[in-house]
């Protein structure tokens, strides 16, 4: 895979900030929390990893990946050539389970290829004492580039068996989703050689129209939420073999105004967990274990783009509902949000180029 050189050149002037620490206390239904920012002047972040010692990744699209580590911030070098253009990019980062023994990061990006880009994902070794990413290799590449520079779903979510979940928007071309014989709107799942290289790739679902955030609940089932078009952003259970609708159904509407295709429901296509109407633009999503806030536990989280805040869900298999929204107004386009090691929920406010933790009040 060729690697791009920018970051390299990035990493000369950092002007990511990361201290003295500032925290805010904000109110939730189940009493206050202290919100810290932890780092500041990111530019356009998109996903945050946490490594076993306490450091952390944070994607921005323009293709950089930051190691923030002991309240220093590093670029890290060798990551993959980039398409930054639209909302693509460098997207999600995921550390890998086994990272102690393997190494592993997962990296999702839109990838320039002949004719526009793909989603596509890699995995490459950390060496986190030289901020440094080696053997990067695909394990994925969406088939068939597409020029329009939206819809790329890109999250990915690690299994129980080690295999890989990577969603895929409809890349603008709406009707592909309902189209076995391509990647586009689809979650695939990528299953690993035993030497980790890359195996085989199945579509899972198919029906989606830009799904960006992506979670397993406690019980290891897989989760997704979609935008939709004006209305309609869905939270989805999402198994395997199922149509999830786009563009045949959906709770939306097209952005004149007209009615997109048959309406809400139809045999064989699976009903929303929950949806919005209006949209809020969902991006990341987390599903709470429960560590500080046995109260949330099974609760998901999801960030709002265009209404700035963190929806929290309550409820099961059976259907949820909007409990709570987070801190409504107060950081700007929220793009990802995920539980840290100890059990603090972090999430990435993109217009301003931060990174908040969240915490008890009474906690550290």
């Amino acid at each position: 895979m060729k690697l791009g050189t920018g970051a390299l050149a990035l990493a000369i002037v950092s002007m990511i900030w990361t201290g003295p620490v500032h925290a805010e206390r904000r109110e939730t239904t189940t009493g206050p929390v202290d919100v810290t920012r932890m780092v500041g002047g990111l530019d356009t972040p998109w996903a945050i990893g946490f490594l076993p010692d306490g450091s952390y990744l944070i994607t921005e699209r323009g293709g950089r990946l930051v190691l923030v580590r002991d309240g220093r911030s590093q670029t890290v070098s060798g990551t993959p050539r980039v398409q930054a253009r639209g909302q693509g990019g460098l997207l999600d980062v995921v550390v890998a389970r086994d990272f102690e023994r393997s190494r592993e990061i997962f990296l999702t990006f839109s990838e320039p290829r002949r004719g526009g880009a793909v989603t596509a994902m890699a995995v490459g070794r950390l060496d986190v004492d030289t901020a440094r990413l080696t053997d990067v290799r695909p394990l994925f590449r969406q088939d068939g580039a597409v020029e329009k520079s939206h819809h790329f779903g890109s999250r990915v979510v690690e299994a129980p068996d080690g295999s890989l979940f990577v969603t895929i928007g409809d890349r603008g071309e709406r009707n592909a989703a309902q189209d076995p014989g391509n990647h586009q709107g689809k979650v695939v799942q990528v299953i690993r050689s035993a030497d980790g290289s890359p195996g085989s790739v199945r579509i899972w679902s198919s029906g989606h129209r830009n799904p960006q955030g992506a979670a397993l609940g406690l019980d290891g089932a897989l989760w997704t939420v979609e935008h939709g078009a004006q209305g309609g952003d869905e939270v989805n259970l999402t198994l395997q073999g199922r149509n999830y609708g786009w563009p045949v159904i959906s709770y939306g509407r097209e952005y004149s105004g007209g009615k997109i295709g048959s309406g809400t429901a139809r045999d064989g296509m699976e009903q929303p967990q929950f949806y919005w109407d209006p949209s809020i633009a969902p991006s990341g999503m987390m599903i709470y274990s429960g560590k500080l806030w046995p109260e949330w536990r099974g609760n998901v989280f999801i960030g709002s783009l265009k209404f700035d805040f963190i929806s929290r869900l309550s409820g099961d298999r059976n259907g949820l509902r909007e409990a709570e929204r987070l801190f409504e107004d107060q950081y700007r386009r929220i793009r990802d949000v995920r539980e840290a090691p100890d059990g603090s929920i972090w999430f990435l406010a993109e217009n301003e180029g931060e990174a908040w933790r969240i915490t008890p009040a009474n906690g550290s």
